[in-house]
């Protein structure tokens, strides 16, 4: 697959995929939301994949927001569409994964931005990093899920605060909200996402993927989650995994998990 916008490494079980538009300073556009769909439908098929990280290029930007170019004339219906695709497509698509994926935030990460970064499953910081949602300084509101996920990570009044101010916060803040986990320096992001994908990489990918889909569904309207926690956690009984994992913990040594 050609791709134009982003670029993609994988070494050792890990895949980590740059967005790469630096005179945009890594915008989204409609081609960047489709390339990243495409590489990661493929990356969440491919069982040596068993964590992702998303980043962007350079040491200036996450992604500094959409492409405010592309979608400054729309119509009212247009301007839904483009938020229902791309919510579709991408941002629920990540958050629904059953690999890992981690957002390593190494600049600003503004508007569709942050919304990207709160879609992966969970997020780690430069201590350059800016981060915020300014859409209502354009007349308009987050659209690819930035007023629902932001709530659920740092709580109803601090999004309200975001949303309303249309303000940056940096690191230490969207560490003390609780919307990211680290924050470390730029030279060591690599480094610490490596080391934390690497304890990931430790454990069963099938037992991960239920966690992950367990997890959501506390966040899904009409889903009872411990129902959900009940059923995958029985799915798992019946998995290699579990039967290696058991084993192995009895024979004290490391397991070798497959995914299966």
């Amino acid at each position: 697959m050609a791709l134009e916008n982003i670029i993609i490494e994988h070494e050792k079980g890990i895949a980590t995929i740059f967005i790469n538009r630096p005179e945009k300073l890594n915008a989204l556009n409609k081609a960047t939301i489709q390339e990243l769909h495409e590489t990661l439908q493929l990356a969440d098929k491919n069982s040596e994949i068993k964590v992702l990280i998303i980043t962007g290029s350079g040491e200036k930007a996450f992604v500094a927001g959409a492409d405010i170019s592309e979608f400054a004339h729309f119509s009212d219906k247009e301007g839904a569409m483009l938020a229902a695709k791309g919510q579709e497509i991408l941002f629920d698509f990540i958050e629904n994964m059953k690999t890992p994926v981690i957002a390593a935030i190494n600049g600003f990460a503004l508007g569709g931005g942050l919304e990207l970064a709160m879609s992966c499953h969970f997020r780690i910081a430069s201590d350059n990093a800016k981060m915020g949602l300014p859409e209502t300084s354009l007349g308009v509101i987050p659209g690819y899920g930035g007023t629902q996920r932001l709530p659920q990570l740092i709580g109803k009044g601090r999004a309200m605060e975001m949303i309303m101010t249309a303000g940056m916060i940096d690191a230490p803040t969207a560490k003390a909200y609780g919307l990211v986990n680290h924050v470390v320096p730029q030279a060591d992001l690599m480094s610490t996402y490596m080391t934390i994908a690497d304890k990931i990489m430790r454990n069963s990918p099938a037992a991960i993927s239920k966690a992950i889909e367990a997890i959501n569904a506390n966040y899904k309207d009409g889903t009872n989650g411990f129902d959900v926690e009940i059923k995958a956690f029985g799915e798992c009984f019946a998995t290699d995994d579990f039967k290696e994992g058991t084993i192995a913990f009895l024979e004290k040594r490391r397991a070798v998990f497959t995914g299966k």
